[in-house]
């Protein structure tokens, strides 16, 4: 019996592999039969959210104005600090393709409204959160994806219903004023960002700026018409919105005058320089006559370009090409100051801010195709060898150009994502008017309209719609986590002020300013931001929930 017993407990030996150390003594290796196959069906969207989850939970430090800073370090070293959820996100490796879907979901937001890239994210991970607790209970992904769909419906329609308007006047300098509530929300976008001591300046920058370039009655915003320039040295203080274009380029000749007014500007796509034959036959030069001849060809040919010029009207010429010293010698004996190897993108930028034409022959020269600046000016930055080219009063009036100062690479390329995000809630709010106030509010109301309604749900629903609701209450205890305050706490009396006083714009009081009103502090949200964060968030759960199996190339894993 015992002998039968230790038959019946040996391991399978039929998948066994004997094998030799390395002094040859024989080892087995015994294939494991028990090995987990990858899952399928339910067990795979677990997996799925679990990897989403991860992405989502790093972010959640990041939410708020008391969020924290994360460092980005390049495969080559470069570090990058920013709080900014679609840079942390774009800059991260990811392996798994779930994780990848939250990197697209803050792409989408950040291309579609340029704010609350971290929020959609953050919230997009609760309500996977919220999803894996009701598969857990055996509910199915698909009944759960259109509860969510139902439930954010709701919720949408409530952020109609609390939101408030902002006055936008006509005039620029009213718009500009502190108590101009477009400053206001231009001010709220920038209190989490790294320009925050620098507050009033950048708002006033973000507001100028989009007025700039708006159509009021089209209820538009070009952003092909602001181009963000950045620059080191100087202090934050120093940065500026300038009337017009700048280019990182200098003229051509050191001795070229630094200042040219009433600029009346050739574009060329043409090289300053002799046409070559576009054969594949040589030229041989035997003798010095032959040589002569040819470097008198060449001069007659630079002439020839620059009479071309001249008669024009043109009194600077802007090339996307190279030329030689001789051209350059030229230029200046001609009084005909030069800039090149001037991008395609710049180059369409001056043609778009002088109302120039960009010519790629020089026989197509003439005075209706010059582009036109009241003034070009070679501006140097300090000590350093940094020049760039200023072209204010442009014939269009709506190019601008904001210059971003600071003391070094990564501050400066951290402020230019602040400004953008502030420019964006700014083009939002031309766009529609409408908003709903920060702190979490926004959520805490919804959340409270959504749980309402489950009450009248019947069956599964009502179990996705109390899900949904506690979700949207991740929002709230993140920021009041982030803020030092106690999460849960903080929520309940939120959540018992909105239900007795009737107040949807009480929020999580991030800054210790003792007032819970969101409306008195001026923390606001564009209604199209929290209402695209909702959508957004859902659409992605919904997508994942929806997703059973991931196959690369044929192959099933």
């Amino acid at each position: 019996m015992a002998g039968q017993q230790q038959m019946m407990e040996m391991p399978d030996m039929s998948n066994a592999i004997v094998a030799q150390d390395e002094n040859g003594r024989p080892f087995i290796i015994v294939r494991d039969q028990g090995s987990k196959k990858r899952s399928h069906g339910i067990e795979a969207v677990k997996s799925h959210i679990l990897a989403a989850r991860q992405v989502s939970s790093i972010l959640k430090t990041s939410l708020g104005p008391r969020g924290l800073d994360k460092i980005l370090i390049s495969p080559d070293g470069e570090i990058n600090i920013t709080n900014d959820g679609a840079t942390i996100l774009s800059q991260m490796e990811l392996s798994n393709e779930i994780a990848k879907l939250l990197v697209e979901l803050s792409k989408s937001q950040d291309d579609e409204i340029g704010d609350g890239t971290t929020g959609v994210v953050v919230l997009a991970g609760a309500l996977l959160d919220q999803a894996l607790e009701l598969i857990e209970k055996g509910i199915h992904p698909i009944k759960i994806a259109h509860g969510f769909d139902k439930a954010c419906k709701i919720a949408v329609a409530n952020l109609d219903s609390i939101a408030d308007k902002v006055n936008i006047f006509n005039d620029l300098e009213e718009n500009l004023k502190p108590s101009s509530e477009l400053f206001k929300a231009a001010k709220t976008s920038l209190g989490s960002k790294i320009v925050s001591k620098c507050h009033d300046q950048f708002a006033k920058m973000a507001v100028e700026t989009i007025l700039n370039v708006a159509d009021l009655e089209r209820k538009d915003v070009d952003f092909e018409l602001i181009k963000v320039e950045g620059k080191m040295g100087g202090s934050l203080g120093d940065s500026k919105v300038i009337k017009g274009v700048i280019i990182d380029k200098d003229f051509s000749h050191p001795q070229m005058p630094k200042v040219i007014e009433d600029a009346k500007i050739a574009i060329l796509t043409c090289p300053f320089e002799p046409p070559k034959p576009k054969t594949k036959h040589k030229l041989d030069i035997s003798t010095v006559e032959e040589f002569k001849n040819l470097q008198n060809y060449e001069h007659d040919k630079f002439q020839q370009m620059i009479k071309l010029v001249k008669d024009s009207g043109a009194n600077l010429v802007i090339c996307q090409w190279g030329f030689d010293d001789e051209a350059n010698h030229l230029l200046l004996s001609n009084d005909l100051p030069a800039v090149r190897w001037v991008g395609g993108s710049e180059i369409e930028t001056i043609a778009i801010a002088t109302n120039g034409r960009i010519v790629p022959r020089f026989e197509d020269l003439n005075s209706s195709k010059l582009g036109k600046a009241g003034k070009v000016t070679e501006v140097e930055f300090g000590t350093t060898r940094d020049r760039m080219l200023v072209f204010e009063n442009t014939e269009n009036p709506r190019a601008v150009t904001v210059l971003i100062r600071g003391s070094n690479k990564m501050l400066v390329d951290e402020s230019i994502r602040a400004l953008h995000d502030s420019l964006c809630v700014v083009r939002n709010l031309i766009k529609d008017n409408r908003i709903v106030y920060g702190g979490g509010s926004a959520e805490i109301s919804c959340s409270l309209k959504v749980m309402e309604e489950a009450d009248k749900q019947k069956g599964i629903d009502q179990y996705a719609f109390r899900a949904f609701s506690q979700a949207l209450d991740v929002i709230p205890m993140s920021l009041a986590e982030n803020s030092g305050l106690n999460p849960i706490g903080v929520l309940t009396a939120l959540k018992a002020q909105h239900v007795t006083q009737g107040n949807p714009n009480l929020g999580v009081d991030c800054l210790g300013s003792d007032n819970n009103d969101m409306k008195e502090l001026f923390v606001i949200e564009t209604l199209i931001g929290k209402r695209q964060q909702l959508l957004l968030a859902t659409q992605l759960t919904r997508m994942i929930l929806k997703i059973n199996d991931v196959i690369v190339s044929g192959t099933q894993y």
